[in-house]
Formats: C-alpha cells, structure tokens, sequence
C-alpha cells in the first residue's frame, strides 16, 4: 500500500510518498481504508522535528493525525462491522511508522467513531480534529456557559472556523479576529463581529469572558482583555507560547491554558451529534491527492487560508 512518510526532518519536501506493507489489526484494534485525510499543526511540528517527545527519532515517521474512511478488518473482540463508514485520530503521542495520510492505517477501536451521516470522506477529514479541538477548547479547558461573549484568533483557520461555530451553538456570543476580506464567510459561520487584527490592537478590545488562540503569539498582551472571571485557552504551541503560559500561571483561574486533544469514541460522537443538528460544518480550503502531500503542508502555512487542506486517498 502506499504511504506518506519522512526520513528526516524538515521543510514540507521532506515528505515522500512509498511503498508499505499493508498492517493487520491485532485484538482491540481496526484497520480502516483510509479515503482521506487532513494538514494539522500537529502534523506540520512534527515534520519539523519540533515534537521529538511524540515522534521519536526513527525513521520513517507517518503523518496525518486524522482520517475519515471506511472499517476493512476488525481484529478480535472488536464490534464493528467492515464496511462501516467511520472517522478517527491515531494517538498524538504516538510513534507512527503509519499514520492517516496512507491507504490503511491500524488504530485501537476506542479511536474511531461512526462517520456522521451526509459528510463525504473529504469533509469529514476536514472536520474531525478541528471539531474535536474545539470542543476541548470551549467545553473542559474554558467551560463556556450561554451567553458569554468569546474571542477567536485566526477566526478563518482550520480549528478557529470550528470554534467559532462550536460556541455560536453552545450561546456564545463570537468576535471574530481575522481578515477584514473573510468578514462575510465569518459572519455565516455565526460571528456576531469580525475585526481585522491588522487594525485592532489587543489594548483597543473589549473584554471577553473566553479568548480562543489559534496564533500563539502576543499571548500576555490578549490575556489582558480577560473579563473578571475570564477564562483563556491557545492551542498553538510553540517556545514563546510556553513560556507565555508558564508566567501566567500566577494570574489563577485568569492564566492561559493549554491542552492536547485525545479523544475517543464517545467525543467524536458528540461531535457528530453537533454535526446531524447542523450546528458545525466542515470548511475545505483546498483538496490534493495523497501524491501530492507536500503541497498540502505548504499550502498549510500560507497567510489568509479559509479552512482546512485535505489530502484524498484511495485504497485498493
């Protein structure tokens, strides 16, 4: 089968496409045929070597933290059917030889669930991990109640698109930071305001009970616009993000938070119920085939991207 993979770490081109054997499920476990699969942050660190703590050192490494396809084998003691539609995450911390960006990928049962029904594979794997961060973000890590006002940074991304949607539904009411030209594509996805972060200053905001961060950057300055009571979670680490973190721990329940989303069965079928309700949508911003997986990172990193780069495979 084929597989995308890296033999050292670095720029997107360090991706190849190859040849692998095909794995077989052992007791607990699923072989999915993978029909696609998306670009995270999570997958482009650890293409830099900038997550040797999950990765490991040896190479090949996989990528492709997510996929969407369809269960092709079970192994004992597993109750799903083949054929079944499904969508799933390989363990983030996990060392991955394989991951969702290949024609098959052997994951535990507990790691998939039943792909919620009238998403295509393509949306699906736009839609999983930034969904599934999202509920993270507003559910434990912040806790958003109804009718708190909340603000996302990086708005038109892959995660700020789901976030801004997620706490519409959740009674938020949502100020989106991004580009004064996605004001309308924010607007539909339910911000109540889209201001563009190149001409709002942090000092110039209004103070928000919940801030999302999607960037990473000027961390202290956004922590600062924290209502009292005020809750503040990023999900772009990097070394200047950390220590941000780190100095406000002595700011309480006030500090920024951070979290890693590992979710299992029962969280990807929460998501999927927002889904069926028609309260989350997925947003593509491009799609490549599998051949192509070098692309897709770049096209990752590019300024002023609406939603997520999808990677289509096609398994025998």
């Amino acid at each position: 089968m084929q597989a995308a993979q890296m033999f050292s770490f670095g720029a997107p081109d360090v991706l190849r496409v190859t040849e692998v054997g095909r794995p077989s499920p052992g007791p607990g476990e699923v072989l999915v045929a993978v029909g696609a699969s998306s670009v995270n942050g999570h997958d482009t660190l650890i293409r830099a070597g900038a997550l040797t703590i999950a990765s490991g050192r040896r190479f090949p490494i996989g990528t492709g933290l997510d996929f969407a396809g369809v269960v092709a084998e079970t192994g004992p003691g597993v109750d799903l059917r083949a054929g079944l539609p499904v969508w799933g995450l390989v363990h983030p911390r996990g060392r991955h030889a394989v991951a969702g960006a290949a024609e098959y990928v052997v994951v535990p049962a507990n790691r998939v669930g039943a792909l919620p029904g009238g998403l295509s594979m393509v949306d699906a794997a736009a839609l999983v991990v930034p969904g599934i961060t999202a509920l993270a973000a507003l559910g434990p890590a912040t806790r958003l109640a109804r009718g708190e006002s909340v603000l996302v940074r990086g708005a038109a991304g892959g995660v700020g698109t789901a976030v801004t949607q997620l706490a519409r539904a959740m009674g938020g009411t949502v100020t989106a930071l991004a580009r004064s030209s996605q004001r309308e594509f924010l607007t539909g996805l339910g911000a109540a305001r889209v201001l563009d972060y190149h001409e709002v200053t942090p000092a110039e905001l209004d103070a928000f009970d919940v801030i999302v961060d999607t960037v990473g950057t000027e961390l202290g300055a956004y922590r600062r616009r924290l209502a009292k009571g005020g809750r503040m979670v990023t999900v772009a680490l990097s070394g200047p993000a950390i220590a941000a973190i780190a100095a406000s721990a002595v700011y309480g329940p006030r500090r920024i938070r951070a979290f890693s989303a590992n979710p299992l069965t029962p969280e990807l079928d929460e998501l999927a119920r927002y889904v069926a309700a028609g309260s989350v949508r997925p947003v593509v911003d491009q799609v490549f085939p599998l051949a192509d997986i070098a692309a897709a990172h770049h096209a990752f990193a590019r300024r002023g991207v609406q939603g997520r780069q999808v990677v289509t495979v096609t398994a025998d």
